[in-house]
């Protein structure tokens, strides 16, 4: 574990603590909703999925379309998960980016099939899509609270519609 400063230009503020890889599973496992970032023609998108840790990859289902065939592109991907503690305000955040493959083998397909796998979104979603790592990142802060952050112009008039 390593830290480095959190809020460096806030006295006082709490370091923000480096995950080691292993500590990025044991949350990643905790979970089950990441986003996943890829790119679509000629711009970044991002998808929310459903996903499984599965023998250090992740794993998670998908249909036909954009995320589909982006994220099996030769461009890498990354999924974003993260979590807080409301109890003792505590948050993490991981990031896993590395090379998406769709799950072809028979034998693979059914191993993948056990790890119960269920998006939230209806609709046919019979592609498995796993990623091999290339990089694990991740870090534990605490939570400011929003007081903390307060200016003047919170409580200035917005444009209609914001």
């Amino acid at each position: 574990m390593t830290t480095s400063p959190a809020g460096a230009n806030q006295p006082g503020a709490p370091a923000t603590e480096i995950l080691e890889t292993n500590q990025c599973w044991e949350l990643l496992r905790g979970v089950s909703v990441g986003r996943l970032a890829v790119w679509v023609d000629d711009h970044p998108d991002i998808f929310p999925v459903n996903y499984k840790v599965d023998h250090g990859t992740m794993v998670f289902r998908t249909g036909e379309g954009t995320k589909l065939h982006a994220a099996l592109s030769d461009v890498p991907v990354a999924i974003e998960a993260d979590g807080v503690n409301a109890d003792t305000g505590v948050a993490w955040s991981v990031v896993v980016k590395g090379q998406a493959s769709a799950v072809e083998l028979t034998q693979d397909v059914l191993d993948t099939i056990g790890l119960l796998l269920f998006p939230w979104e209806a609709g046919q979603k019979d592609q498995f899509i796993r990623i091999t790592p290339s990089k694990v990142t991740g870090r534990r802060f605490t939570v400011t609270p929003p007081v903390t952050w307060w200016t003047p112009l919170d409580d200035a008039p917005t444009a209609r519609g914001e």
